[in-house]
């Protein structure tokens, strides 16, 4: 086995290495760190020598990792935050602070919580910008390799190993249709769900949901017309259609009137749903990440219990027993 001494080993090299792996290519990886190419190239050639391993090979549509190289990601990830702690400044001032902080979110989010964020961090910390960005099959990666600060999930969502997750606000189901839609008149049992047409809502896959697995359990079994991975075109096919969909009910309610929508719960026994906030342990001393989890957690309460404060959904009895 070959074996580093680790005293002959440039700490600088860290930072190069994680931007090769995470590129996949020298010119954008030097850019990343603020070194010429040759400098990279020079960076590149040192860690082969240390690491005993080629590390990027040449593949079929550019460079490639190579195993070694592969199983260096996720660990190099945790060694760099570990070190990033051990020589931190432990003071922290949001004020002066500069940073881009990036969180996977839908727009549900994004329309909900980034007006009132921006409020506050304008006043709080000036200098850190926000960033909403796509789910993807990658998420986990993207944490992992820190191109990625947080992202949104529900407390029913199966988190992978290493992450950690804080409850942010609750919320409520809700069965949305338009006004005036065939049965907005009537009392729905959970049959009703499928006698018509949905609309899902897909961020990681075909749009399928807790939802068919409750309906599958009842026996029914509805067609899912329209999959988009965006909540404001759900409503605005359903404010135009006789489909239906079920989603927050804080979001279906700030745009219930802008579609001429009926905001109703769902018949089934209990539609609570929490919303969650996940990050990677890597970075979780962070100073600004931990405060800005806790601005993100005020603002999300007091944005959802504005939006539940005083409504009232349209009420009907439900037609199951669960």
């Amino acid at each position: 086995m070959h074996q580093v001494n680790l005293s002959s080993v440039d700490l600088n090299l860290l930072p190069a290495l994680e931007a090769l792996l995470r590129r996949r290519n020298v010119t954008h990886a030097a850019s990343d760190v603020g070194l010429s190419q040759p400098a990279m190239s020079r960076a590149l050639s040192r860690l082969r020598a240390v690491l005993d391993d080629p590390l990027l090979v040449r593949g079929h549509n550019g460079l490639v990792l190579t195993p070694k190289a592969q199983s260096l990601v996720p660990r190099l990830a945790t060694a760099i935050g570990e070190l990033k702690e051990l020589f931190r400044d432990q003071s922290f001032d949001p004020t002066t602070e500069q940073r881009t902080i990036r969180i996977a979110a839908s727009d549900t989010q994004t329309v909900l919580l980034a007006p009132p964020l921006m409020a506050r961090l304008s006043r709080e910390a000036p200098g850190v910008d926000l960033r909403f960005e796509r789910y993807g099959p990658d998420l986990v990666r993207r944490m992992e390799s820190n191109a990625l600060d947080f992202a949104f999930a529900l407390s029913t969502t199966d988190l992978p190993m290493g992450a950690m997750s804080m409850p942010l606000a609750h919320d409520r189901l809700a069965l949305v249709m338009r006004r005036g839609h065939p049965k907005s008149a009537q009392t729905w049992s959970i049959d009703d769900y499928g006698s018509v047409d949905h609309v899902g809502i897909a961020l990681l896959d075909d749009g399928r949901s807790e939802l068919d697995g409750l309906l599958a359990a009842a026996g029914v079994r509805r067609r899912v017309a329209l999959v988009t991975p965006h909540f404001t075109a759900a409503l605005a096919a359903v404010a135009a259609t006789d489909m239906v969909t079920t989603i927050s009910e804080a979001f279906a309610r700030r745009f219930a009137d802008v579609f001429d929508l009926i905001v109703r719960p769902p018949p089934f026994a209990n539609t609570d749903m929490t919303m969650t906030l996940v990050w990677s342990h890597v970075r979780a001393n962070d100073p600004i990440l931990v405060w800005f989890r806790q601005l993100l957690r005020e603002t999300a309460e007091q944005v959802y219990q504005d939006s539940h404060h005083g409504e009232q959904s349209e009420p009907f009895r439900s037609g199951i027993g669960i």
